[in-house]
């Protein structure tokens, strides 16, 4: 039988532009991770590495700022971090309450209804968040058993206040369902604080790293429903009760874990707790007052009332007369910077700025500066 060499190509060793990523993420991962991703990998049941997964599920702890058992990282990008906390939480007519104010409010509408949840929605234009007295209303007229809110909505730039939404779930018995994606690491998280009994991330933002080891975690709360289940969890690779065998003391063969991408996540994190987590937020926070204030000093405005904006995302409203996609085009093909352009409803209005992590300096906002000087 002959081969066919139709798709047969004869490449160069791999070799990728040097890009400064500005946009939503990825950021630039740090290159103390970049060293610790090509480590030679271990087993995924070698002793070595299981304590390296315990360094993760300390360290995740520690930024999320909880002490939840079963906090992991789930071998996919925030996506798949996303979706097992709704095959984990919903079972098929729960009521879930999602607010929609961007892109990722209508991704989790999705997906619960593909659980078989009975979702009922609460709206704001994008670039706005939910008030407390909003989500009591909404709450005492849906009686949900999950309530789901993204926190730094990555498409607008706009962080929902999440204090007293945990205690008005419990006032309702109701589980807190929070997407941290674009906040983990650059924005204050308190979990435990604030009630929050199930939450997401990903690694290659507000942390630094690469994408494909993403955060997740579930309060005792959260626990003691899926325990509860009348059915299994209809995600086989997503299920927590058997994802819990792996992480915890069983060590129970699930899947091979991506090694040299927890290796990341895992210096990652150290870096994060060595630089301190309190100190990370002051970070963030120092260095996008800078971008603001540097945008505004070329004649640029953002779309989010500024108590609200994120430190680690800032939309940027496009100047009449201005071609955004060109703009983005122009600053990646000619300065080697990547920025986003705006999702859904605010498609073709905004430029989506990401400060975060590994590239929240000052040196990052005037490279930015200096080309959009030239660009626009």
């Amino acid at each position: 039988m002959s081969i066919d060499t139709n798709q047969l190509q004869h490449l160069k060793p791999l070799s990728v532009p040097n890009r400064l990523l500005l946009g939503p993420g990825p950021c630039n991962a740090h290159p103390t991770v970049l060293a610790a991703m090509s480590t030679t990998p271990l087993g995924h049941l070698d002793p070595a590495f299981l304590q390296i997964m315990d360094e993760i599920q300390s360290l995740l702890r520690y930024a999320w700022q909880t002490n939840n058992p079963h906090t992991i990282a789930v071998s996919g990008t925030g996506t798949a971090a996303m979706e097992a906390t709704v095959a984990n939480s919903v079972e098929p007519g729960d009521v879930m309450l999602i607010g929609v104010a961007g892109y990722f409010g209508n991704r989790l509408v999705d997906m619960a209804g593909r659980y078989g949840a009975d979702v009922r929605t609460i709206s704001k234009p994008w670039g706005q968040n939910f008030s407390l007295d909003e989500l009591r209303t909404a709450m005492a007229t849906h009686r949900p058993k999950i309530l789901g809110l993204v926190h730094a909505e990555t498409s607008t730039g706009c962080r929902q206040p999440v204090e007293g939404v945990g205690e008005l779930c419990r006032e309702y018995d109701c589980l807190l369902l929070l997407d941290t994606v674009t906040s983990l690491g650059g924005v204050p998280v308190h979990l435990d604080d604030w009630g929050v009994d199930l939450a997401y991330s990903c690694s290659q933002k507000g942390l630094g790293c690469a994408p494909g080891a993403s955060p997740f975690t579930m309060s005792p709360r959260a626990m003691a429903k899926l325990l509860a289940r009348k059915t299994k969890v209809p995600n086989w690779y997503l299920d927590m009760l058997l994802l819990g065998k792996y992480w915890g003391t069983d060590r129970m063969y699930h899947h091979t874990a991506p090694i040299n991408l927890y290796y990341g996540l895992r210096e990652a994190l150290r870096l994060v707790s060595e630089e301190g987590i309190d100190n990370s937020w002051t970070r963030h926070q120092a260095n996008v007052e800078y971008l603001w204030s540097s945008l505004e000093s070329i004649g640029l405005k953002m779309h989010v009332e500024k108590q609200y904006r994120l430190p680690t995302l800032t939309t940027v409203c496009i100047p009449d007369g201005v071609d955004g996609k060109t703009v983005a085009k122009q600053l990646l093909t000619e300065h080697n910077i990547e920025i986003g352009g705006g999702l859904g409803e605010l498609a073709g209005k905004v430029w989506r700025v990401g400060l975060m992590g590994y590239n929240s300096k000052q040196e990052s906002v005037d490279r930015l500066i200096a080309a959009l000087k030239q660009v626009i």
